[in-house]
């Protein structure tokens, strides 16, 4: 009882250092002392150890490769990467995964933000419509681009994925249209004022949707003009009053040329998804389309009046580099008033991403798992490969196994492909199989989980398939899980994660795929010369 009452009294008098406690007590209370004293500090490191793992940037299957938040690398160092060894066959079973680690970018609380549409110069009558489908407050890209199309520039539009950039230059482009219908009333059918390009019927129709959600309640029309049976149009074409056309290239290209539809009266060109109308498989034809048209190298004076010249804005989440030598001889590329997303070209900051080195044996197995946790759980999927074989066989394959998959590719008829992803669009079905057909425009908000079976063999498509998720509007819980399994693949996945720990854009982001294979054939060449 003494020794108790002394060993409180020590305790409680603070003018006693921790040693003398020890001193002055029996061997049998000291080792009770420092068990406690070893039980709390353990306790202590467990919670501080959980509080760094919520703050790691990337966490690896083998924790000394883990990045902290705040941990940065300078410019000579030598960068450890949890992939480094992947091209060995032993690599297979290792993962690591680069964590979110702040909120969507593209919905910005800022004060410098214009908090409503009419901040933007939207006329009232727009915003009105926006209100009734709930849309009050612009995104960071229409913020900041809305009022540089309004003002007439030639605007080169670039920001990530997901962010509103359809309605950034749709919204502009109604409010012009009503605007320069009363000095044009006496057009002929098949003329109209703005044009939309697309590179494919999927995006051409969703932006054709959205534009109709307006027309419906102001005074203008619009038309969507897509592929397939393209004779037929030109052999029994149908003319209408229009004021907006949005259309695929290869149609527009070819009824314009017959005659059938004329821009004569158009003053501004829309090109979605520049970066792929600007490739090599694209160009050729689409600088014989622009050259119908004057583009002007400054805005109007006078915003009332109809320009005398036509007005161009490209739009895209990745932009090729080599512009002037593409668009040069049709428009002055130093007119192209830039906006652009700090994230353009960026790993998407609120969407996981986690990359699993496999076997090709392996991936139907780790597919089959991941896709029927996700069905259990109700989370709508997208997964991509690079053929459109591989693309029917994992329909095929889910099916067998018990889950309702559709798929979608480019060697589809039209009407089959419309099915198809109307089909996943209305959650008729949550597990589509696609190939990059599905990866660039289409809006999927439903979707909480991208699946790259086979990894992108390019930097610009790994962005546009991770940004099927976590777009505005889409559900908390989003992320996309990557397979990697040839050589090829582990080159990419080592470059996007040197980025992703450096913090830096993705390289070689370029849409120019058939130059990006001739310049790496050419420099294999020189490197065996």
């Amino acid at each position: 009882m003494q020794l108790r009452s002394r060993f409180c009294e020590l305790c409680r008098n603070p003018s006693f250092a921790y040693i003398h406690h020890y001193a002055v007590l029996p061997a049998k209370v000291q080792a009770a002392v420092k068990e406690k004293e070893f039980s709390k500090n353990k306790c202590l490191n467990d919670i501080e150890s959980s509080k760094q793992t919520k703050k790691l940037r990337i966490i690896c299957k083998r924790s000394e490769f883990n990045l902290h938040a705040g941990q940065h690398y300078s410019k000579f160092d030598d960068i450890p990467l949890a992939s480094k060894g992947w091209h060995h066959r032993k690599s297979r079973g290792d993962f690591f995964t680069i964590q979110s680690y702040r909120e969507n970018p593209a919905v910005s609380t800022s004060s410098d933000i214009k908090s409503s549409f009419s901040d933007t110069g939207i006329s009232e009558e727009i915003t009105t419509i926006l209100e009734e489908q709930h849309i009050t407050s612009p995104t960071v890209i229409q913020s900041d681009g809305i009022p540089v199309i309004l003002r007439g520039k030639n605007t080169l539009l670039t920001a990530e994925t997901g962010c509103g950039k359809t309605l950034a230059y749709l919204l502009p482009m109604i409010h012009q249209i009503l605007k320069w219908q009363p000095y044009l009333e006496d057009r002929r059918p098949n003329r109209p004022l703005g044009v939309v390009i697309s590179p494919n019927r999927e995006l051409a129709n969703q932006i054709g949707e959205v534009a109709s959600q307006f027309s419906k309640k102001l005074n203008f029309t619009t038309k969507i003009l897509t592929g397939g049976h393209t004779k037929r149009k030109m052999l029994n074409p149908t003319f209408e009053p229009m004021d907006l056309l949005v259309a695929t290239l290869g149609a527009v290209s070819k009824l314009t040329t017959t005659g059938i539809y004329n821009m004569g009266d158009t003053h501004h060109v829309v090109l979605d998804e520049a970066d792929t109308l600007l490739d090599d498989s694209f160009n050729e034809k689409l600088c014989h389309f622009l050259k119908r048209f004057s583009f002007q190298f400054q805005g109007p004076s006078t915003p009332m009046v109809v320009p005398a010249g036509v007005q161009l804005t490209l739009v895209s989440a990745t932009m090729p580099t080599s512009l002037p030598d593409i668009l040069g001889n049709i428009v002055d590329t130093d007119s192209l008033q830039r906006v652009s997303s700090n994230q353009v070209h960026h790993l998407l900051p609120h969407v996981p991403q986690k990359f699993y080195r496999l076997g090709q044996s392996q991936k139907p197995a780790q597919l089959l798992a991941m896709v029927k946790q996700d069905v259990g759980r109700k989370h709508p999927i997208i997964i991509f490969s690079n053929k459109s074989s591989t693309c029917d066989w994992i329909s095929m394959f889910l099916n067998e196994n018990g889950v309702k998959c559709t798929n979608l590719n480019g060697s589809m008829p039209l009407a089959v492909r419309e099915g198809k992803l109307k089909a996943f669009q209305t959650g008729e079905m949550d597990v589509l199989s696609c190939t990059d057909i599905g990866s660039r425009g289409i809006n999927t908000i439903r979707v909480r989980h991208v699946i790259n079976y086979d990894f992108p063999l390019y930097t610009a498509d790994y962005i546009h398939r991770c940004g099927r998720t976590g777009r505005v509007g889409s559900m908390q819980g989003c992320h996309v899980s990557n397979f990697v399994a040839t050589g090829r693949e582990v080159e990419l996945v080592q470059k996007i994660e040197i980025a992703a720990r450096r913090g830096d854009a993705l390289p070689n982001v370029n849409g120019n795929i058939t130059r990006t294979i001739m310049f790496r054939a050419q420099k294999k060449l020189e490197g065996r010369m």
